[in-house]
């Protein structure tokens, strides 16, 4: 049985942060053979949506949005003014997904990335309960630009908060509005989870996106990733949305230092991208 996907790539691989001329690259992630470009929001000011359009539409490339969750995006945090940073911010990510036409847009929105500390339950509480009332506003506001939210896991290093497939699963019902969706990325599941099939399933359908790199966040197929695994889950749950390459440059030195890549996994960057959807696209058809 072979997968009815999509392929994507993020931007993220070439380059950091997206602006007016990262649509250069579409020409030749369209030439690799990628059906969706994923398009990581870091300043919402330098994305002009009426350019971005016109690439997409000129290479045939579906738009995918998703979020960059840095230290003054935090719907834990104690103090409200980081909610309304917060909320500022998810609504421009909603204005660029609705104007291009993406039908979500995806991270780990609960919290601050990096933010990974032992806490006690009571505080842990707290933050949940915060996330929860923050994200069931931010889903509200989804709806009405008809969009919905795509909730990813983190692993431990990088969130105190959301690290398993059932803590995510356990965010979106306690969340409870039906715009709120699970994302899972490949490198956070290799730390955290004993099962990828059985994270999967965890999620189940609400799992309307799939990130993936190899363990080391090297090129799809050349780590120690359960690809069987994988498979086995997607294909129980009926999956048809899109799987998106998500790795790093080390040549952009404050996004390098904030994923921790200090050196770099590939010869080059496009070698990556070509290699990657070749195993990618071998293993959706066997």
């Amino acid at each position: 049985m072979s997968l009815n996907v999509k392929f994507g790539v993020s931007t993220w691989l070439w380059t950091s942060p997206f602006d007016s001329s990262t649509v250069s690259l579409f020409e030749k992630i369209k030439s690799f053979g990628y059906d969706a470009v994923e398009i990581p929001v870091e300043d919402p000011e330098l994305i002009n949506t009426e350019l971005v359009k016109e690439a997409l539409a000129e290479h045939s490339l579906k738009p995918i949005i998703c979020g960059a969750f840095g230290p003054t995006r935090d719907f834990t945090h104690e103090d409200p003014k980081f909610h309304q940073t917060s909320f500022e911010y998810l609504d421009a990510c909603f204005e660029i997904a609705s104007e291009l036409g993406a039908g979500f847009v995806g991270g780990p929105m609960y919290s601050a990335v990096g933010k990974a500390r032992l806490v006690s339950p009571e505080q842990r509480k707290v933050e949940w309960d915060r996330a929860v009332k923050n994200l069931q506003k931010v889903c509200k506001r989804a709806g009405e630009f008809g969009l919905e939210i795509a909730l990813e896991t983190l692993n431990r290093f990088e969130t105190d908060l959301i690290n398993t497939a059932s803590e995510l699963k356990q965010l979106i019902t306690d969340i409870n509005e039906p715009q709120a969706k699970a994302l899972l990325d490949g490198f956070h599941l290799s730390i955290e989870e004993p099962s990828i099939e059985n994270a999967i399933a965890e999620v189940g359908d609400k799992l309307i996106h799939v990130q993936v790199s190899e363990n080391y966040r090297g090129t799809p197929g050349t780590g120690q990733t359960n690809w069987a695994s994988w498979k086995r889950g997607l294909e129980k749950i009926n999956y048809q949305g899109t799987i998106s390459i998500e790795s790093f440059t080390p040549n952009v030195k404050e996004l390098a230092g904030a994923v921790c890549i200090w050196k770099p996994l590939v010869p080059n960057q496009d070698g990556f991208a070509k290699e990657g959807l070749d195993f990618l696209k071998k293993w959706v058809a066997e």
